[in-house]
């Protein structure tokens, strides 16, 4: 996608995980999460209005969500 320069995705188990998927909509402050019944899906057409706040990898799980700096290679994680 031309202009993204943001990758997030949501690990493992944790991706099937509907209460994990439901706080991070509730948190992330540019839509980029979208709960539904089966777990997490992430709305790529926002993926380049993330601010990297890390108030997604506040509230999940160490290890389960991973949002990766495209243009530097930095992978941000708890």
């Amino acid at each position: 996608m031309d202009g993204v320069f943001i990758s997030v995705e949501v690990n493992g188990d944790a991706a099937a995980d509907a209460a994990l998927a439901a706080k991070l909509e509730e948190v992330c402050p540019v839509s980029i999460f979208k709960g539904t019944p089966s777990g997490v899906e992430i709305n790529a057409e926002f993926l380049d209005e993330c601010v990297l706040c890390g108030l997604c990898l506040d509230a999940a799980p160490d290890g389960a969500v991973t949002v990766t700096k495209l243009y530097s290679g930095e992978t941000l994680t708890r």
